[in-house]
Order: structure tokens, then C-alpha cells, then sequence
């Protein structure tokens, strides 16, 4: 399901907000202790999506992403994300925690605001030179819910405010993971063209996806899946994010395979919401 514009902005604009409360409530000593994203601790995970998200407010005003050229043009051609992530994270890390905090509230309103003043014609064409290469605006936007959504849930798992899971965040992980599934799998080695997998989830998120396995194919109407993936929303979406492996979620019964097992073991391990 796609969202029309304005509730795409809306979703954006409210997980931006929870995301903000929840900074405001954590305890100031949590910022020290280690997050749920491996290797960060929860004020470099907070330094990630300051610099994320100037560079993506940079991208939507029309101005170059200053942070983000910088590191493509030492590149040498070959884009590393997470060389790039790591990279801004331990340019920050002398930075002091209400600056960070600030940088990424002023950063994140104004990436909304560019993307609402957005003409139609350039919402519905545009692209943006972001990590994996051009996007649209819309996956951009929807992009950065999903960063919003788990980042908030690594910090949540150690400053002592817990997971919380809602509807929107949790769908529109899912749905770009499933969006992504042809990419993700081509990366892998596979060649999965005439092939298809639906998707039903239930619980915070729920929704159901029948999607073509090759690039760009879309499965006719009348085509039964030929692998299926069934459970709870938010396990799913946090294998989508990384946070859970395919081997968790299969052996605890929060995703069941169905069809072609073997096919649907591989779409449960390659499915990803980000490059």
C-alpha cells in the first residue's frame, strides 16, 4: 500500500516528534551506555542521525549534501555505508550532547518542512543522490521514518524507556524491505526473476505484500505466491532493520515459512529497509 503525500508527511512528522519525546524523557547517563545498534553507544547513535538527517534537509532545500559529497568524492567510485556512517559518527564524537540533540531536531523539522514544499512535479519525479544512489522523494521520506523508528528502538533498549511499537513505523519498515527485496536478493547473488513471495503480518503494523522477486516485476493477479512469510509485524520488521536475525524469528514462531520453504528461508534473510 502506498501512502498518499500528506499522510507520508504526516507519519514522518509524528515519529519525528516521538522520537523527540523520547530524547527529552531519557535519563542523562544513558547517553554513555551502549545501544542495541552493535558497536554504538546511544549518543553515537544519536550523532548517526544528526548527520543523517542534515545531509538528507540538505538534499530536499535543492543545496549539496556537504557531508555526504565529501566522503563520495574520496571514494574512489565505490560508496561504503557504513565506512560513511562510521565516519560521522567519530567526527562528532567530542560533541557535547545538547548540540547533537539540537542538531538533529533542527535537521529533521527542516527535511519535513523542504519535503512538504516540494512542487507535485518534482515529488512524483525528482530524484536525490542519497547512499545506495537516487531516490525518490517519497522513499527518502519514507526512508527516514524507518531510521527514526529503529534507531529510537536501539536506544530505547538500554535507557531504561523499553520498546514501543506503533503501527505506522513498524508497516512502512516492512514495506521497504519488501520494496527492496529485489535489490537485496541481487546483491546476494540470486536470480529470482518469475518468482513471488507474499508477505501477511499482523499485530502493531500489520499488512500484506504479494511481490515480484525479479526487478521491476509486478506478479499478475491470478499468480499464487511461491513462497510465504506469516507472524508478527514487528519481528519482522526488525529482521528488515537488522536488529533480529532470520534464525530468531524462525525459532521462536514469530515468522512462519510456507510454500517453497527454501525460497522463503532466503527471502527471510536478505530482506532489508536500507542498503
Amino acid at each position: 500500500m502506498s501512502l498518499h503525500r500528506e499522510q507520508l508527511l504526516g507519519v514522518a512528522h509524528a515519529e519525528r516528534q516521538r522520537l523527540g519525546r523520547m530524547i527529552q524523557y531519557a535519563e542523562p547517563g544513558t547517553w554513555d551506555l551502549p545501544s542495541a545498534a552493535r558497536g554504538w553507544w546511544n549518543r553515537d547513535v544519536l550523532a548517526h542521525l544528526a548527520a543523517s538527517d542534515t545531509a538528507c534537509a540538505q538534499l530536499m532545500a535543492g543545496e549539496p549534501a556537504v557531508e555526504l559529497d565529501e566522503f563520495r568524492a574520496s571514494a574512489d567510485g565505490v560508496f561504503d555505508v557504513d565506512a560513511f556512517n562510521a565516519g560521522t559518527v567519530d567526527r562528532r564524537s567530542g560533541a557535547e550532547i545538547r548540540e547533537l540533540i539540537e542538531t538533529w531536531g533542527k535537521a529533521a523539522e527542516a527535511f519535513i518542512a523542504y519535503a512538504a514544499l516540494l512542487p507535485d512535479e518534482d515529488w512524483a519525479a525528482a530524484r536525490f543522490p542519497w547512499l545506495a544512489g537516487d531516490i525518490a522523494a517519497r522513499y527518502l521520506v519514507q526512508s527516514r521514518i524507518v531510521e527514526w523508528f529503529l534507531h529510537g528502538e536501539d536506544m530505547r533498549a538500554s535507557n531504561g524507556l523499553g520498546p514501543q511499537y506503533q503501527h505506522w513505523p513498524v508497516h512502512l519498515t516492512i514495506d521497504l524491505g519488501v520494496r527492496m527485496l529485489p535489490w537485496a536478493l541481487s546483491q546476494a547473488g540470486y536470480e529470482l526473476e518469475g518468482r513471488t513471495v507474499l508477505v501477511e503480518v499482523e499485530g502493531a503494523g500489520q499488512g500484506a505484500w504479494h511481490w515480484g522477486l525479479g526487478s521491476g516485476e509486478v506478479p499478475a493477479g491470478s499468480k499464487k505466491p511461491d513462497a510465504t512469510l506469516r507472524g508478527r509485524a514487528p519481528q519482522l520488521a526488525l529482521v528488515a532493520g537488522r536488529r533480529l536475525t532470520a534464525d530468531d524469528v524462525r525459532g521462536s514462531g514469530a515468522v512462519v515459512l510456507g510454500g517453497d520453504r527454501e525460497l522463503a528461508r532466503v527471502v527471510l534473510q536478505q530482506i532489508r529497509a536500507y542498503p
